[in-house]
Order: structure tokens, then C-alpha cells, then sequence
């Protein structure tokens, strides 16, 4: 049984932009460009056209940079693009992530929640993951991208999902996934931009990217 077609989906996107870099010398991983563009403003312009009804982007070690971008790109955007900033003392991953799931305020249907360093994450891999979230079935809340046994990103999240997670204090994605994985629809692919990131200079110049 199938629940709701991809055109009828309202989508939220939160983008997680708050890292130091320090692998790279402590660099806004986001604002690292490709073809002149930095991977930030890439994946605004690809999450245009899917029409979400929120795009929020937490920020953290480097957010007045990542937020001067933001504001510059706002001009140019068709959507409205949010910032919160983590401000946390420890400020990792999870807690940016919390942070983030407690400042939504749309009426989403479903959550892409992505990394802002994934230089190949494109409409095409987007496109894949809310195709497969309209074909699950009523028990599955949540596509998880794997390739070749690799947890990849972004993830996909019902509201109801999200709903559950914000019950629980200090819970957020991954850990809720991992202790109901009855709850995960897993999309086996062998696209590698689900598991590509950009954590060394190795790295950099096999993507073909370059410092901001």
C-alpha cells in the first residue's frame, strides 16, 4: 500500500552547515566551491525546484560567514532560507540536529534532512529518495539511502517520525532510527553521491573543489 504520490508531498529541508572543517584547517565546508559556486548556494538552487515549504540551515563555528552567503543568496532565491545558530558549547552534530528539528514551523509532510558537504547530491538523488517515500508502505517512516552497506545521506523523515523524535529529550535522528529500524525503508543504490562527503584536501581535489 502506497500513501501519497510525490507531487503531493510538502517537503521541509534542513541542510546542516554548522561544522568546524578542522580535518581542512578549520574551513565552512558549505562555502567550498564548484564551478565557481560555493556547495551552499549548489544546493539551494537544486532544492528550488522541488518547492519546499521551509529550507532551514543551522549554522554554528563558522555562521557569520555561512550567513552572509545565505543572505546574499536570499536575493537571488525564490524561497525563503532560514538560519538557526547553534550556539551550543558542545555544539556536534546532534545537537545541531536537535536544534534543527525544534525550529521548524511548517506543516511538512516529510523531511530531507542533508549534509552541506556533499558536493554530488543532486535533483536526481532527491527526486529518487520522495519517489521511494511515496511507494512505502504504512509502516515505514523513514528512506535511508545505503550503498554497498554505507549509510548515506540525506534521510528522509515523516512528520509523525519527527513528531516522536521531538518527544524525547535530546533524542534526534540517527539514534532513533538505529532503535526502530522496523521504521526504516532502506533505498539500496550504487549512486556514490549518497556517500560522498569532503573531510580531507585529498578530498578536495578529487572533487574538483576549491578553498572559499
Amino acid at each position: 500500500m502506497t500513501l501519497m504520490t510525490t507531487h503531493s508531498l510538502r517537503l521541509a529541508v534542513l541542510l546542516l552547515a554548522a561544522g568546524q572543517g578542522s580535518r581542512l584547517g578549520s574551513v565552512p565546508k558549505s562555502l567550498l566551491k564548484k564551478d565557481g559556486k560555493s556547495l551552499l548556494r549548489r544546493f539551494c538552487n537544486v532544492v528550488e525546484s522541488f518547492k519546499p515549504l521551509e529550507f532551514l540551515v543551522v549554522t554554528g563555528f563558522h555562521a557569520e560567514q555561512i550567513e552572509e552567503e545565505l543572505a546574499q543568496m536570499q536575493v537571488e532565491a525564490s524561497l525563503e532560507i532560514r538560519a538557526v545558530r547553534n550556539s551550543s558549547h558542545v555544539n556536534d552534530q546532534a545537537s545541531s540536529v536537535r536544534l534543527g528539528l525544534e525550529s521548524l514551523q511548517s506543516d511538512f509532510d516529510v523531511l530531507l534532512v542533508a549534509l552541506s558537504d556533499q558536493p554530488l547530491i543532486g535533483a536526481s538523488e532527491i527526486a529518487e529518495l520522495l519517489e521511494d517515500f511515496a511507494k512505502r508502505t504504512a509502516t515505514e517512516e523513514i528512506i535511508l539511502p545505503l550503498v554497498d552497506g554505507q549509510r548515506g545521506n540525506p534521510v528522509l523523515f515523516s512528520r509523525a517520525v519527527i513528531e516522536r523524535i521531538l518527544k524525547i529529550p535530546k533524542m534526534v535522528c540517527r539514534p532513533y532510527m538505529d532503535e526502530h529500524s522496523s521504521l526504516v525503508r532502506i533505498l539500496h543504490s550504487s549512486n556514490a553521491a549518497y556517500i560522498i562527503d569532503i573531510d580531507t584536501p585529498e578530498d578536495l581535489s578529487k572533487q574538483g573543489l576549491s578553498l572559499p
